[in-house]
This record gives structure tokens, sequence and C-alpha cells, in this order.
């Protein structure tokens, strides 16, 4: 059976893809790129408005030698695609590259240029593992969310119905009064809203603490919870991805290293044979 064996190239720009001196660098690179993007949205001389182009072709330059990087570094090259953070850089330098800063579709590449700032999610793993958690929980959370509309809108009724004569402008229908209840379970002057239905109705703070128990206090902590599990098993499965790449790393060197030992012993009977 045949072995397949790695290229010293691939070696070469793998390890440069995984040595922190390189990520912290292409770390940098982003924060720097987020600098200038704040700069672009001040009133700049002239000549610093073209140093900042010009730092702006440099960055994009960067990153596209460091795209080139991660994909010769890749163990896999056809799998190097079907990372969806690898689609969304690839998209990001390609467009940038593109020269539309004096057409009509300049705003376009401002808006391109601002959305760089979100590679530092694809360049930190830590930030890709909460990302990814928070995205596969929302199946879950969704259930959650509308138990919690469920809620909202039969409080919203009851409160409608007995305050709105009291306060039209908190409680003048059931929109205005889901507003109202959303201010009272993140906690922003709720006593005020509830001292002013406690004139009428003395009994009204039991409408407000149940409402809390059931939001803030409840289902929060539900979606705290189901956020945390998803994030703990996303870890899980990046351990694992890490794992596995170290390992594969680790067979393409063992093959390289048979790879020049048979040539060798092939040089070594050619010598032989010769003499």
């Amino acid at each position: 059976m045949s072995e397949v064996t790695a290229h010293p190239s691939h070696n070469l720009f793998f390890r440069i893809r995984h040595n922190k001196i390189f990520e912290w660098f292409v770390i940098s690179i982003i924060v720097f790129s987020a600098v200038v993007i704040g700069v672009k949205t001040y009133a700049i001389p002239p000549f610093v408005n073209q140093l900042v182009i010009v730092l702006d072709w440099l960055i994009t330059f960067i990153f596209l030698v460091e795209l080139i990087i991660r994909f010769l570094g890749e163990p896999s090259k056809k799998d190097f695609f079907k990372n969806g953070w690898n689609i969304f850089d690839a998209t990001i330098v390609a467009v940038s590259l593109i020269p539309i800063d004096d057409s009509e579709l300049a705003i376009v590449g401002r808006l391109i240029r601002i959305f760089r700032v979100l590679r530092m999610i694809s360049i930190i793993p830590e930030l890709r593992v909460l990302l990814n958690s928070l995205l596969k929980a929302l199946p879950q959370l969704s259930y959650v969310m509308l138990l919690m509309f469920i809620i909202f809108y039969i409080y919203a009724a009851v409160g409608s119905t007995f305050f709105a004569t009291i306060n039209p402008q908190l409680w003048g229908d059931i929109a205005i009064s889901m507003l109202t209840l959303f201010r009272v379970m993140t906690f922003e002057d709720w006593t005020d809203v509830m001292y002013e239905t406690q004139v009428s109705y003395p009994f009204s703070w039991v409408f407000y603490l149940s409402f809390i128990f059931f939001t803030a206090f409840a289902f929060l902590n539900m979606v705290i919870g189901i956020v945390v599990n998803v994030l703990e098993e996303e870890r899980g499965r990046l351990a694992k991805s890490k794992a596995n790449e170290l390992e594969q790393e680790k067979t393409n060197q063992l093959h390289a290293i048979r790879s020049e030992l048979a040539e060798l012993k092939a040089l070594i009977k050619a010598q032989q044979s010769q003499t």
C-alpha cells in the first residue's frame, strides 16, 4: 500500500500557521485595522487620509498572505473551504482587493473593511467556540423564547386591562404593555411603575414580582443553562479536532521521515552497486 508523503513546504506552512507569534501578529493587524477604520470617521488632513489608504492596502495584502499560509498549511486542502469561517475570511479578503473606493460601490467597500474586524472571531478559537455555541443553542433557545413570549403576552394583556386608565403611556395597549414589561424585566426603574399602580391596586406588587420571577430569574437562567451546556459540548469538539489535527501532522511527519530514509537507503545501495 502506498503512503501519502507530506511535502516539506506543507510542514513549514503548518508550523507557521500554528505558531503563537504568527497568530498574535495577525491579531495585532486586525486590531490595527479596526484603529484605521476608526481614524477614517474623523476629519483628517489630506496627507493623513492618503497614509490611511496606503495602510489599508497594506493590511489587505497582509490578510491575503495570511490566508494563503493558512491554506497551504491545511492538512487537507479540499476541506479548507468546508469551514464557514475560512469562506468568510476569503470573501472579506477578496472583496477588499477590489478597487471600488472611487466607484458607486464605495459604501460596500467601507462596509467590507468594517467587517474585517470580525476576523478576530475566525482567528481566536475561543471566540469561535462562543459564537458557534450560541448559534447551535438557538434551536433549543427558540422554545424558551416562545414560552417567554407567551408569559409576556399574558401579563401584558392583564396589565393593559387593569392599568391602562392609570397610565396610558405605559399600559395603553398590549404592545406598549409588553415594552413596559421588558423595562420591568431589565429592572429599569421598575419600582416607579409598580408604585404608580399600587395607588389604585395595593396588591399589584404580586403582578410585578411574579412576572420578574418567571422572566428575569427562571427563563433567563434556563437560557444561560442551555448556552453553557452547548458551550461545553463545543469545547469538547474543538479539543478533539485539535487532537486529530496534531495526530495528522505527526503522521505526515512520519511519512516524510520514512520517505527520506527510503531515499537514503536507495542512495546507499546505488553507491554500493557502483563499488
